[in-house]
């Protein structure tokens, strides 16, 4: 594969299970190394990077459950700080500054004084966005965000990346098993398959034909006037 992401885009990964949309995640964010090739963040190769120098220019939301605690919601989201924080983790003036800020981005100013175990799945996953947010990277990687939500809670933590990515100028890269909603929303789509990748728009992905055979044609079809995947009734 070989692609360019651009700044401030909304990036959907997708695919079938099993194609590889995890594994391509971790690569990219330094959590696993390539099978081969290579990977350069502004200009400068994945490998290169110290942990502490790429916490700061790339955060990582994962589906894993957290481990038990007493932690706030505000305690949780200022663990994103903790790339720049002194060796007894103080919070200075400016940590708390991004902390509440990604708190109102997020919207969640009436649960910050929560216990995060105490939440429902789409508010967690909102916290944890925050977290990211408050680590204050270019880049923001989430992996199956909406995993164990409902479908208005799903649409919601789109709906939400979508707006960061148009307030902040973030780049944001998510996978998802939502392809409808993310042939709306994403800015670009990287479409993986068993034999090769295709990256672009919604709407070039479709002058290519590259969602007809995504899935096999006896369940579901692609309508192009739609964009959209339809049971097939035939």
């Amino acid at each position: 594969m070989n692609l360019s992401i651009e700044k401030g885009k909304l990036i959907s990964v997708l695919g079938k299970n099993g194609i590889g949309k995890s594994t391509l995640l971790r690569t990219l964010s330094k959590v696993q190394k390539p099978i081969s090739g290579a990977i350069y963040f502004e200009g400068k190769d994945l490998k290169i990077y110290t942990e502490n120098e790429l916490s700061k220019k790339l955060s990582l939301v994962l589906t894993e459950r957290l481990p038990e605690s007493q932690l706030t919601v505000f305690e949780l989201i200022a663990l994103g700080r903790q790339p720049y924080t002194n060796w007894i983790d103080t919070l200075s003036a400016t940590d708390i500054e991004k902390v509440n800020w990604a708190i109102e981005q997020t919207e969640i100013s009436h649960l910050k004084d929560n216990r995060f175990y105490e939440l429902s799945d789409g508010q967690l996953q909102r916290v944890l966005i925050a977290r990211a947010l408050a680590q204050d990277t270019a880049v923001i990687i989430l992996d199956e965000p909406t995993a164990h939500l409902d479908m208005h809670q799903t649409i919601n933590i789109f709906s939400l990346l979508k707006k960061l990515v148009a307030q902040t100028q973030k780049t944001i890269i998510i996978s998802s098993h939502e392809i409808n909603l993310a042939l709306q929303l994403s800015s670009e789509i990287i479409l993986l398959t068993e034999n090769n990748l295709q990256f672009g728009s919604t709407a070039e992905l479709i002058s290519k034909d590259a969602f007809e055979n995504l899935f096999p044609n006896n369940l579901l079809k692609f309508n192009k006037s739609l964009q959209q995947f339809v049971i097939n009734k035939t």
